[in-house]
């Protein structure tokens, strides 16, 4: 197998991983070139968390930033009412150092770009993506700065500045945020590392998504060294539908499970492009959701995250507010305190039984992504108390 590199999926363009770069030069996403995955004796055991399975990255970096990200529980439960009642397992993602799975994806993308010389980041996010950012920035020795809406809460950015990270106010939508960091950023052909700052984006790197690959590797792990039938994760830019895609990817052609999980994308229907485009609806407009950390308007990855759903054989489910919060309450009800984004893949298992797509009996994994202390308001009105 050739050398990693950076690989434009659409056109089959192929880049070195020698110079740092977070998108094609005609600003397409970018993804990596097939690696040949991991097989058991290739596991760090003697390694807790994620980077026991650093022989599965592009390259090693020679000291990673890590806080002990991964090893997140898997609990099995019943979930579900009446003759639709089964066992399901669940993925405690929010047990990570800054709160959310986003860790995963931050842990091994800013240990790969300080391995080439990067020591300044950019991002735009307001929510979980700039809390890991900011978090591992603040472990490695890197600066970082976090464009966030005018709009934003201070809530939501506390954790980032109270980490060190620089907070940029900028006017408008989110959308306007999202532009105004894209400007910013380095040239995507990639610049001198000491020139400025570096646009790591968790929704446009790719080694970001080497991050969430773990997943699919920790759940093999998890459940014995093999597949489970199902992963149910809530879905906005699709970084952990698209981790579980190439993680698993790996493991079929390492040789290590005989077939893929299929993945089941939870978003909703307030704003739901990647469902809606997975079943053949129109485009609509983006409205208000408690779901808000999915509320993606436009991934950019739309292609990309469609095709895996359809390989897996999985597929996507829109959800209502009610549904949603229902999920919420019912989760917190059996001690998984999770934000309603989160409580998005459990609504979505209990619909897809409903439906027939996934039997009782079959071995589910529902993704909770973040911490319920992040969604503290969205709880409160949920129970009906006043803050």
């Amino acid at each position: 197998m050739q050398d990693p590199a950076y690989l434009d999926p659409r056109s089959g363009r192929t880049w070195p991983l020698s110079e740092p770069r977070w998108r094609g030069p005609e600003g397409q996403p970018l993804l990596l070139t097939d690696l040949p995955g991991l097989t058991r004796p290739g596991i760090e055991a003697g390694t807790r968390g994620l980077w026991r399975y650093a022989a599965a990255l592009p390259f090693r970096p020679a000291a990673p930033i890590t806080l002990g990200e991964g090893a997140t529980p898997l609990l099995r439960r019943d979930w579900g009412q009446g003759a639709l009642r089964g066992t399901a397992h669940f993925k405690c993602e929010w047990l990570m150092p800054s709160g959310s799975f986003k860790d995963r994806g931050a842990t091994v993308m800013l240990s790969l770009l300080r391995e080439q010389g990067i020591r300044h980041v950019l991002e735009d996010s307001s929510g979980n993506g700039g809390a890991a950012i900011a978090t591992y920035a603040a472990a490695g020795g890197m600066r970082a700065r976090i464009l966030v809406p005018a709009s934003t809460s201070p809530a939501k950015t506390v954790q980032s500045r109270a980490l060190g990270a620089a907070i940029e106010l900028i006017p408008g939508s989110r959308q306007d945020c999202a532009d105004a960091a894209l400007a910013q950023g380095n040239d995507p052909a990639g610049n001198d590392p000491a020139s400025g700052v570096f646009y790591a984006s968790h929704n446009w790197h790719p080694f970001f998504l080497q991050g969430t690959k773990t997943l699919a590797y920790e759940l093999w792990e998890d459940l014995g060294f093999r597949a489970p039938d199902n992963v149910i994760v809530p879905c906005g830019a699709g970084s952990n539908v698209l981790g579980c895609g190439i993680g698993f990817g790996e493991l079929l052609r390492a040789g290590q499970i005989d077939r893929l999980p299929r993945l089941f994308a939870a978003q909703p229907a307030q704003c739901g492009p990647i469902a809606r485009a997975f079943l053949g609806l129109p485009p609509a407009p983006p409205g208000p959701t408690i779901a808000e950390g999915t509320a993606i308007a436009q991934p950019i990855r739309l292609p990309e995250i469609l095709d895996t759903l359809r390989r897996s054989g999985g597929g996507a489910v829109l959800l209502e507010e009610a549904e949603i919060a229902a999920a919420t309450r019912d989760l917190a009800a059996q001690g998984l305190y999770v934000e309603p984004t989160s409580a998005q893949a459990a609504a979505a298992l209990s619909r897809l039984r409903e439906e027939g797509a996934i039997g009782r009996e079959e071995v589910t994994v529902v993704v909770l992504t973040g911490a319920g202390l992040k969604a503290t308001q969205r709880h409160a009105e949920l129970a009906g108390v006043a803050l």
